[in-house]
């Protein structure tokens, strides 16, 4: 996907934002929030473990994630040194993490492979790469090609430097441009777009060596 999506963020680097939280306090950061909430809603979306979609509200996560962020909002204006959404998204990612882990351990016996499965830095889950793509691909009465072909879509992305896959995972599925992918993994642009560029040829091929193996057109 490229930044010509339909799907647009706000600017990351508006110069006036951190200068507007200083000015305007709490009421500044609820209208930045509310700029935000799509892109932050889809985000949490993708990253949540398929296991517990069910019984995880992204409202809540994002809930969660506004309090953590009000709470700590000044390191951000005293000069957190990335984009005010690169910033709040960083904090929403890690509430998720927390608020999964906390709900696995409540039945940590029935759910500790999947709970030692969980990223512990956010970095995204295969599992949830491939749930998606299969989903786009299949339809519902498919139940059974779908699981096959996720076991086997997650195998084949699991063989992916995880980088590469994380820099897919935000492009594709998060929208984020070139430049967020950059501050949120600490490469150059240059870098997270050669790596995009590299990741998508990869997933291309691995999505047509599964469409010929299930004989797909």
């Amino acid at each position: 996907m490229d930044d010509s999506s339909p799907f647009h963020y706000p600017e990351p680097n508006r110069p006036d934002e951190r200068a507007l939280l200083r000015a305007g306090g709490a009421d500044a950061l609820a209208d930045l929030l509310q700029q935000y909430q799509a892109p932050l809603e889809r985000i949490v979306h993708f990253r949540l473990a398929p296991v517990l979609r069910s019984r995880i509200d992204p409202a809540d996560v994002l809930q969660e994630a506004y309090f953590e962020i009000s709470r700590r909002i000044q390191e951000y204006i005293d000069g957190v040194p990335v984009s005010f959404f690169v910033w709040i998204r960083q904090k929403t990612v890690q509430t998720l993490i927390d608020i999964q882990r906390n709900q696995l351990r409540e039945k940590r016996d029935a759910n500790r492979e999947v709970l030692m499965a969980l990223p512990s830095h956010g970095q995204t889950s295969s599992l949830s790469i491939a749930s998606l793509l299969v989903d786009d691909m299949t339809s519902p009465s498919q139940a059974a090609v779908r699981v096959e072909e996720i076991q086997e879509l997650q195998s084949a992305l699991e063989s992916m430097n995880e980088t590469d896959r994380e820099v897919l995972a935000m492009r594709h599925f998060e929208h984020l441009n070139n430049q967020q992918v950059a501050e949120v993994l600490g490469l150059s642009p240059t870098a997270a777009s050669n790596r995009y560029i590299r990741a998508a040829a990869k997933l291309g091929e691995i999505l047509k060596s599964l469409s010929s193996r299930h004989g797909s057109p």
